[in-house]
């Protein structure tokens, strides 16, 4: 069925492009075999799992994208309990995954980008690259020779075959200022998220539209992108464990943000195999831990090592630090040599920090520093069970002028600061209302500034104002309505 033909078929059955994508969370059997219908209809590459700008620096960034064999993911279909996560009722872990909701099958093919000014002028063309399954149809493409501070356009190019039919899209970045400018920066952070913890049924998930609105410059995940051990389905295998990628990035309102603002990505636990993970705690179903890694580098536009740091412009730098790949056992008997980050990441990470003339320092960790946590839980800084090398983070940390910390994995919104150091720490919550449990309402210890048992996003702004820096730190409901702030002035 030709392009023509398709629009006259959906206006007789009275369907449009965008109702299909507003597809009700339940859909009857008859409607079903029509969404079949059209699925089989379809030909050629799609971006339905959009792409994403990444690790952008003065001079370079990376590119991602995954081709795609279905113009739509598959509709929603089931109906949520009303809890906590709200996991999908009656879900058939067994069914094809291909039939699952929000699945996006992959298709081969070649794509290729260009980066270009915003006058026009091309600065980068990659060649055909093949996307084929051993990597999922994925492609990352990494993109050098830019120039600090300018605006740019990227346009994707995507064909089935050689002398196929060009799919397109387009987006846009900018690269940070030199080391030495003082330029205002705002930017986003966000942590956890559900596919079926979702609270826009055709959009997915009102916090990146939210974001999106404000315009940031770029946004740092800090880890639980996807849940490979909660259901809908439990990602046992590699098929099911991909299949958690393709549903979150088939989502409408992440596809449109990643369009506009970069992304730097840190993994935790849930995205990299199972809850509390470390190497050597065993796998999950057919997954190994080296399974996980595979995942997580083949979706996550990323090269060199999982931690790095940004420097934009005069008065911000910010770390990005690895959790996982180089953690002692939680269980181990605390003490000087029981690690999270390990030795090589921690003299980097103190060595880089010494060496900044950045007016604001910022961490970016996927768990907690300061806390407080809850007592059974034993993965983090916060927690007993890794205090040496907590106090020892505290302390270094606490010693630098003007450093905070932003952290993910915890399912709440928080500003805590610790009573010995007074080291400040800012949890960010997770995406969704729907995600957030694990303290308890009006629990408010000596350390915290702020609490709220809600979802949303943390917001941060550096300026200056009457010559100074200033950096403020902003907790946002997932509309996007500030509900609490903190300024400091360098």
């Amino acid at each position: 069925m030709n392009k023509a033909n398709r629009r006259g078929f959906f206006k007789k059955t009275g369907l449009s492009l965008l109702s299909l994508m507003a597809i009700p969370k339940v859909i009857s059997q008859p409607f079903q075999k029509l969404l079949d219908l059209i699925s089989k209809t379809n030909t050629g590459v799609y971006f339905t799992n959009g792409f994403k700008i990444a690790e952008v620096s003065k001079e370079s960034a990376m590119l991602w994208t995954r081709l795609c064999g279905q113009e739509f993911p598959q509709p929603v279909r089931h109906q949520r309990q009303e809890k906590v996560f709200r996991h999908p009722i009656d879900f058939d872990e067994e069914q094809p995954v291909a039939e699952m909701d929000g699945a996006v099958s992959g298709s081969p093919g070649l794509v290729r980008a260009k980066v270009l000014t915003k006058s026009g002028r091309s600065v980068y063309n990659s060649s055909w690259q093949a996307a084929d399954a051993a990597e999922d149809f994925t492609v990352k493409i990494p993109i050098k020779g830019l120039q600090p501070n300018t605006a740019y356009q990227v346009e994707w190019e995507a064909k089935p075959a050689a002398n196929g039919a060009i799919r397109k899209e387009s987006g846009s970045f900018t690269t940070p200022p030199y080391d030495t400018q003082p330029a205002p920066v705002f930017f986003t952070t966000s942590t956890c998220q559900y596919f079926w913890s979702f609270d826009d049924e055709r959009r997915g998930f009102q916090t990146y539209d939210s974001m999106r609105r404000l315009q940031p410059d770029f946004f740092i995940h800090t880890g639980d992108y996807i849940y490979y051990d909660k259901p809908g389905p439990l990602a046992k295998n590699l098929e099911k464990a991909r299949h958690k990628w393709h549903a979150m990035d088939g989502w409408l309102s992440l596809r449109d943000f990643y369009r506009e603002v970069p992304v730097y990505m840190v993994k935790d636990d849930h995205d990299l195999l199972k809850d509390d993970m470390y190497r050597g705690k065993g796998p999950y179903g057919d997954l190994t831990f080296d399974d996980g890694l595979k995942l997580w580098y083949e979706n996550v536009p990323i090269e060199g090592k999982p931690y790095r740091t940004l420097r934009w412009g005069r008065d911000l730098q910010v770390w990005l630090v690895e959790g996982r790949e180089y953690r002692s056992e939680n269980t181990r008997e605390d003490g000087p040599e029981k690690t999270i980050w390990g030795e090589e990441q921690k003299e980097w990470f103190q060595e880089s920090v010494e060496a900044s003339d950045a007016t604001f320092k910022i961490l970016f960790t996927a768990t907690p520093v300061v806390g407080p946590d809850r007592e059974n839980k034993t993965d983090n800084h916060a927690n007993e069970s890794f205090r040496h090398e907590g106090e020892w983070l505290r302390n270094f940390l606490s010693s630098q002028p003007n450093m905070y910390v932003v952290n993910g994995d915890r399912h709440w919104q928080y500003v805590s600061q610790d009573k010995e150091t007074g080291l400040m720490e800012f949890g960010s919550g997770p995406v969704s209302d729907f995600h957030s449990q694990g303290w308890k309402e009006g629990d408010v210890r000596p350390e915290h500034r702020f609490l709220r048992l809600k979802g949303g996003f943390l917001s941060i702004r550096v300026a200056r104002q009457n010559g100074k820096p200033e950096i403020l730190f902003e907790h946002r409901d997932v509309l996007g309505e500030v509900v609490h702030e903190e300024r400091f002035v360098g």
